[in-house]
This record gives structure tokens, C-alpha cells and sequence, in this order.
């Protein structure tokens, strides 16, 4: 039998996202009551799939339903189809009304804080009715869940030690590096000169040391001949950073471009030399995902914004 008589003709994009819905709810009666549509139309729709496509998808179980290694594998291009028709609806939106729409970016805290919100910056005085979702997420779980499950169009991260796959894209925009920072009126902002050996016990405010950050910043010591000092608080969260840093005791090490991209932040850089290995900052996408417009015109001014960071400048 022909695709088109067995699948094309028959196969229905309402029964397909019904399937959906009872992967992601677990039962068929919580699915019905999340469509709003009784429990015998969700048993229709998922044994209408299963005849198209010839196959057992779901198992049925006293404690719910489980994906087959068919579902699964349907499931997955399902989930790409109805991306890519958001993205074809949300491009036919703009091509209407270029100053509205929405675009859903993944970084951590400290990216958010200076380059992404720069980039944000840019495009909203450009088409000031858009709105961005900020999902808040480390490189890792962005490249590996957000991303894949099309949480956000795109990820901005820090590339270094991540493993890329074939159907990942990343477009490095600049190197960064961890500096040390501390408040703008803190006592050690009116010295010329240092060394982390001055610094190495007073108060830090650091992350976790077998985190990728913590990480750098212990190489970064020891390349001084230092082991890294034992931080007072151990933290990724910004507000608890800017509020021990505005006690004037406290001190960090944050990347670079937070300062280049947040002057309205309370902080300010140390003239501290150190040794350190930069690392490259980009963007990354599916490779087989269309991009909308919105995301199209962030990425351009993010290339744009990047130029004074770039490698070599």
C-alpha cells in the first residue's frame, strides 16, 4: 500500500496531537480533561493513529499508559511537526505585524545579566511590542533537554567542554573570561594594583567548585601557584552575589562580559592580572529546525553587539 493511501490520507493532525497530550499527561483520562474532550474520543483518535500507521504505539497498564518503541519514535517527529508549525504560524505573524511576537531563549544567570539582556535591549527598541522568555538553565541542560524539547528556539552558553551532536549548531560570537569583581565602593577598588595572592583570604562569593565555573576559577588560582580559596558562600544566584558584594567585604569572580554589557550593575572590575584561558560564548540551534524571523533578527544583533568582545579585538 502507498504512504499516501495508508498514512497520508489517514493520519490526522488532531489525532496526532491527542497522542501527544497522553505521552506528556500519562492517561488517557487526564488527556481528555486537559483537551477538554471525553475519554472515548482520546481512545478513537489513538487507535485511529495506530491503524494508520500499522502499529502498536501505547501499552495499556493498570497505572497508566507507556510509549512503545514505535510511539516513541513517532512521538519525536511528532513533536517536530507541530514545532515547525508554530514556527510557520509565528512567521506568518510577523510578516503581518513585524513589531510583535514572542521568542523563548535559554542561558544562565550571569548571561542573562549582561549580553542577553544588551541583545534584548537592541531588538525591543526595534520592535518594542515583542516579548522574550528568558529560561533560565546551565549549557548542559539547555544542549540536552530545553533545546531538544523545544522549550527555546535557542540557547546562548558557554561552549567550552560541552559535547556537541551533528544536529547542534554553534555560532561562537565572542571568547569571555572570569575576572575578579567586587562592589563599586568596596576598599579594594581604590588600589592600582593586586594579585590574587592579596585576595586569597577575604571573603568570595564563588560557585560550585565541580561546576564548569568553578572549575575555571580553580585553574585560574592555581595557574598563580594558589589553591583556590574557600569561598564563604557558595552560590550561581546573582541577587545573593550583589548582595554580599554591597556589604564591601565580600569579592568574586564573574565573567567579563557581564561588566561590558551590565554598566548599571553595582560592580566593578579588580586589577587583578591572571592567566587565564579564555572561552568561547555563541548561540546554539537544531540544525533541522527552521528559525522564526524573531530569532533570526536576535542572533543578527547579537552578532552585532559581540563585535567589540570578539576573538582578537
Amino acid at each position: 500500500m502507498q504512504w499516501t493511501d495508508r498514512v497520508g490520507r489517514r493520519l490526522k493532525l488532531r489525532d496526532l496531537h491527542i497522542l501527544l497530550a497522553v505521552a506528556k499527561s500519562g492517561t488517557m483520562g487526564k488527556a481528555a480533561s486537559e483537551l477538554a474532550i471525553s475519554q472515548p474520543s482520546v481512545s478513537k483518535a489513538i487507535a485511529d493513529v495506530e491503524h494508520a500507521v500499522g502499529l502498536r504505539l501505547l501499552d495499556r497498564g493498570p497505572h497508566g499508559i507507556a510509549l512503545t518503541i514505535y510511539g516513541r519514535a513517532l512521538l519525536k517527529c511528532g513533536v517536530a511537526v507541530f514545532d515547525e508549525l508554530r514556527q510557520g504560524v509565528k512567521e506568518l505573524e510577523f510578516l503581518t505585524d513585524p513589531s510583535a511576537g514572542e521568542l523563548r531563549i535559554g542561558c544562565n544567570e550571569t548571561l542573562a545579566a549582561g549580553f542577553v539582556s544588551a541583545v534584548v535591549d537592541r531588538v525591543s527598541q526595534q520592535y518594542p511590542r515583542v516579548a522574550f522568555h528568558h529560561v533560565p538553565a546551565d549549557a548542559a541542560t539547555l544542549l540536552n533537554r530545553e533545546l531538544r524539547q523545544r522549550t527555546v528556539e535557542l540557547g546562548v552558553v558557554a561552549a567550552s567542554g560541552l559535547n556537541l551532536e551533528q544536529d547542534v549548531n554553534l555560532e561562537v560570537l565572542f571568547e569571555d573570561r572570569h575576572v575578579v569583581m567586587a562592589d563599586a565602593d568596596s576598599k579594594w577598588c581604590r588600589r592600582r594594583k593586586l594579585s590574587l595572592a592579596d585576595l586569597i583570604n577575604e571573603p568570595w562569593v564563588l560557585p560550585p567548585t565541580d561546576s564548569i565555573p568553578g572549575l575555571r576559577i580553580a585553574q585560574t588560582f592555581r595557574a598563580a601557584g594558589l589553591e583556590p580559596p574557600r569561598a564563604q558562600m557558595i552560590s550561581f544566584s546573582l541577587p545573593v552575589h550583589y548582595h554580599l558584594l554591597a556589604t564591601g567585604r565580600f569579592i568574586t569572580m564573574l565573567p567579563l562580559s557581564m561588566l561590558r554589557f551590565g554598566q548599571h550593575l553595582p560592580l566593578k572590575l579588580l586589577p587583578v592580572k591572571t592567566r587565564v584561558n579564555p572561552f568561547p560564548t555563541g548561540i546554539i540551534t537544531l540544525k533541522n529546525r527552521t528559525l522564526s524571523p524573531l530569532a533570526q533578527l536576535f542572533i543578527n544583533c547579537a552578532r552585532e553587539a559581540a563585535k567589540p568582545l570578539a576573538k582578537g579585538r
